[in-house]
C-alpha cells in the first residue's frame, strides 16, 4: 500500500467511523447518511484510490473539474456538483452531474428541466440572517413558493435541501433551522426527504440535525495547495 492510500485509508475510516458514531447516538440508522467526499482541486490518482478503498460518492465544485474527472472513473460513481451555478456551464454539469445540490434560481430550474437531465436536484437554503455576497440560497421565508414554482416544472426531479451553515456562528442552530424547514415542506412535497447538510468542520452537528448527505474534503483528503 502506496503512503497516499495508506493516508486516505486512515482519513477514511476515521470519517466513517465518526459519521457511525454520531448516528448511534442520535438513534439514527448509519445507512440513512450518505458520505460524499469532496474531492475538488485533488487529482484522478486520489479519486482512484478512494474507489479502490469503496468511496462511490464524489463531489465537485466547478465543473472544469468534474466534466473531466467524472467520465475518467466507473459508471457506478455519484457525482456531486455543490458549487454555484453559472448559467453558461449548466448544460456541461447536466452532462456529468448525478446530483445537483445548489439550485437557487427558478431561470436556472427551468433550464435544467429542458436539457431533461436525470439529475436529482436540491434546492439550496440561504440559513444566514445576512446575506452574503456570492453564496446563494432561497430565502426560507420564500422557500415555500420558490418551491411550488420548481416541483411543478415537469423533468425536474427535486428532492430536497441543502444548506451551508453560517462561517461566524455555532452550527447547531443552522441545522436545526434547516431541519425545520425540511420538515414542512415534506409535509405538503413527501418526496423531498434529502438534506444536504455539514462539511469536515460540521458534519457530526448536521447528522445529529437529521442530514442524510454530508460532504466531507479536507478530513479525509487534507490541507493541499491546488493541484488543478
Amino acid at each position: 500500500m502506496s503512503s497516499r492510500k495508506a493516508e486516505l485509508h486512515a482519513n477514511l475510516v476515521s470519517v466513517q467511523e465518526r459519521v457511525a458514531s454520531t448516528a448511534l447516538a442520535v438513534g439514527r440508522n448509519v445507512d440513512e447518511i450518505t458520505l460524499v467526499v469532496v474531492t475538488k482541486t485533488f487529482p484522478i490518482e486520489d479519486i482512484e484510490i478512494l474507489y479502490e478503498l469503496g468511496v462511490r460518492n464524489f463531489g465537485e465544485n466547478r465543473d472544469q473539474e468534474g466534466s473531466v474527472k467524472a467520465p475518467a472513473m466507473p459508471a457506478d460513481c455519484v457525482w456531486h456538483f455543490q458549487g454555484q451555478i453559472q448559467s453558461n456551464k449548466l448544460k456541461s454539469i447536466c452532462e456529468w452531474a448525478d446530483v445537483i445540490h445548489s439550485l437557487d434560481s427558478a431561470k436556472h430550474a427551468q433550464k435544467i428541466a429542458e436539457l431533461g437531465t436525470n439529475a436529482r436536484i436540491l434546492v439550496q437554503v440561504a440559513l444566514e440572517t445576512k446575506f452574503r455576497e456570492g453564496r446563494g440560497g432561497v430565502d426560507p421565508d420564500l422557500l415555500a413558493e420558490f418551491l411550488e414554482d420548481v416541483i411543478t416544472r415537469k423533468r425536474l426531479n427535486v428532492a430536497g435541501l441543502m444548506a451551508v451553515a453560517p462561517l461566524d456562528e455555532a452550527p447547531e442552530p443552522a441545522f436545526a433551522r434547516l431541519a425545520e424547514l425540511s420538515a414542512k415542506s415534506r409535509s405538503t412535497w413527501p418526496q423531498l426527504s434529502t438534506i444536504s447538510a455539514g462539511m469536515s468542520g460540521d458534519f457530526e452537528a448536521a447528522i445529529s440535525q437529521g442530514a442524510t448527505l454530508v460532504r466531507v474534503g479536507s478530513s479525509i483528503l487534507g490541507h493541499r495547495a491546488p493541484l488543478l
